[in-house]
């Protein structure tokens, strides 16, 4: 419970002190506390971690450089963005660890935003919506891990409305090269942390059992 408690506090109170005051400080502990807990990992969870930022690096620059769905309160992304997100990936991990671990079940965590995110379709305040909402059942039916998925769609969610509502990032109404809209944030964001998730998920496996003594 620590662990979480470590997560939880420095995303609630490292968001605003990157919005008014700087980001090096966030960076600093950040960064800092990756290495710590890098160090203190045993050789799987160094493997998911060192995959998380990977795949979360690349992914924040084209999302944020690129395409230019969201943007950053001082444009270029932060350092701390993609430690940050092995502390959502853990800390969501943990908490679906003490779920129970069904696809049946994931669903049904993930029926809540069901009405709301056809509502704002409807509305046009969020029509990537459905997209998103698609894909994440697409990932709780043929993920490893659903409902890691669908803890992360609430995680993110709540991550997200905290960044966004303090200004550190924001969203752009309308999605580059499509015709969606987007309510900032998306309602079911955590779909993009749940692709992410999930390709974690399967690179650790693979790399995971490369690296097993044979025989």
């Amino acid at each position: 419970m620590r662990r979480e408690i470590l997560y939880a506090a420095t995303i609630a109170i490292g968001l605003p002190i990157s919005r008014y005051f700087s980001e090096w400080p966030v960076n600093i502990w950040c960064i800092g506390l990756f290495i710590f807990l890098f160090i203190q990992a045993k050789r799987k969870e160094r493997i998911e971690m060192v995959a998380v930022l990977a795949f979360a690096t690349p992914m924040e620059l084209f999302f944020s450089e690129f395409w230019l769905i969201y943007e950053y309160q001082r444009d270029l992304m932060p350092l701390y963005v993609p430690v940050g997100h092995w502390f959502l990936f853990d800390l969501g991990r943990r908490i679906a660890d003490r779920l129970p671990e069904s696809k049946t079940m994931a669903r049904w965590v993930l029926v809540p935003f069901v009405p709301l995110t056809i509502w704002m379709a409807f509305d046009g305040i969020d029509t990537s919506g459905l997209v998103l909402l698609l894909l994440m059942f697409g990932l709780i039916r043929f993920g490893p891990a659903p409902m890691l998925y669908a803890v992360m769609a609430w995680l993110a969610l709540l991550m997200e409305l905290w960044g966004t509502g303090l200004g550190t990032w924001t969203w752009a109404p309308e999605v580059p090269w499509t015709p969606l809209t987007a309510w900032n944030p998306p309602l079911l964001c955590g779909a993009f942390y749940g692709l992410g998730d999930l390709l974690v998920n399967i690179s650790t496996e693979k790399f995971n059992d490369a690296s097993e003594p044979l025989g």
